[in-house]
């Protein structure tokens, strides 16, 4: 009988960078037109600045490192990260600031550490987090759902010309309902008084709940395609329905409920794009859970008691540099191997 011998190393689907951050890229699609649906264009701009800033960035560093351009530029990663970054940057948040937050994702937070594959931080959680330290008060410029602002309406407000529409920014814009949350409890006022806004909807913030609902369906398809595993996502909402559904459980009137926390801002965007990164997650099966697991609970810390409104850019940066250890501690068993 005739054998036929196959050698290593055996690919099991046709997985590879390019076609994992190009369905990435499709996945979030439904969360994006819904965006687009609540916010207007403010979000396609943000996209479009921060794609091309990236894509220039990206660029200019492959030239001054020697390495090729074409097939860099052609895997979609730093596309992925820049609309990755536009969507956790507020609606209206001034051109300069988003070429700021692009440049530091991919020149400091990517290249810098050697390029993709290398980086230890998420890069578009890097670059976020830059502008919030620096920048606080242009954080804060977030569309009113259904304003009805036209393109040119909206460019000219990223481009800080408010003149142009005769209205006050102040007047289409507001806080998030994660930090009006945390400032309407600074002022003694109860969860039920906050929730009054016409910002909040029936589980989350008007508007924000649907667009999370873009993302989780989103989600669900990467895991179906099994272009992530399910344990980060699970893990990271599950730990932060546990501990925001005891503290409301306890105390109601001054802790939101879990669904307030999961759908509005950007939880479920966290959950199954950005903690799933798979260079800068951690790579075992239990290390997957508990690196998800800190990041909720950090995202609730600060989101309650921390200075800033949202704290998933801050909780996965903290959870990106105790990767090693639960890495280095959560080795699975050799197989064959007994004992310890």
């Amino acid at each position: 009988m005739k054998f036929t011998k196959v050698t290593s190393a055996n690919l099991h689907n046709n997985a590879n960078v390019t076609r994992v951050m190009r369905e990435v890229l499709f996945a979030l699609i439904p969360g994006i037109v819904l965006y687009v649906y609540f916010f207007g264009w403010s979000i396609m701009i943000n996209i479009s600045l921060a794609t091309l800033t990236a894509l220039c960035a990206e660029t200019i560093m492959l030239m001054l490192r020697k390495r090729p351009i074409v097939p860099f530029l052609s895997d979609y990663s730093a596309i992925l990260t820049a609309v990755l970054l536009a969507l956790a940057l507020p609606t209206l948040a001034p051109w300069w600031l988003i070429v700021i937050a692009t440049l530091f994702a991919i020149v400091i937070a990517k290249h810098l550490y050697g390029g993709l594959g290398y980086n230890p931080f998420n890069p578009a959680m890097v670059g976020y987090v830059v502008v919030m330290i620096s920048f606080p008060q242009y954080m804060t410029q977030w569309l009113l759902p259904d304003q009805n602002l036209s393109l040119m309406q909206t460019i000219a407000l990223h481009f800080q010309q408010a003149s142009y529409i005769g209205l006050p920014v102040d007047s289409i814009t507001s806080a998030t309902p994660i930090d009006s949350i945390k400032t309407g409890l600074s002022l003694d006022k109860t969860i039920a008084d906050i929730r009054s806004a016409p910002i909040f909807g029936e589980i989350g913030g008007l508007g924000w709940e649907w667009i999370g609902g873009g993302f989780l369906v989103g989600g669900l398809w990467l895991i179906f395609r099994k272009l992530i595993g399910w344990q980060i996502p699970v893990s990271m909402l599950g730990s932060i329905i546990v501990i925001a559904g005891l503290f409301n459980l306890f105390d109601p009137a001054h802790y939101a409920d879990p669904l307030i926390h999961i759908f509005s801002g950007g939880t479920l965007l966290a959950a199954f794009f950005i903690a799933t990164d798979p260079v800068t997650a951690s790579t075992t099966p239990k290390g997957r859970i508990i690196y998800a697991a800190g990041i909720g609970l950090f995202t609730y810390i600060i989101r309650n008691w921390g200075g800033y409104p949202d704290g998933i850019a801050f909780a996965v940066l903290l959870m990106n540099m105790a990767v090693p250890t639960i890495d280095y501690y959560t080795q699975p068993r050799v197989f064959g191997a007994t004992g310890k």
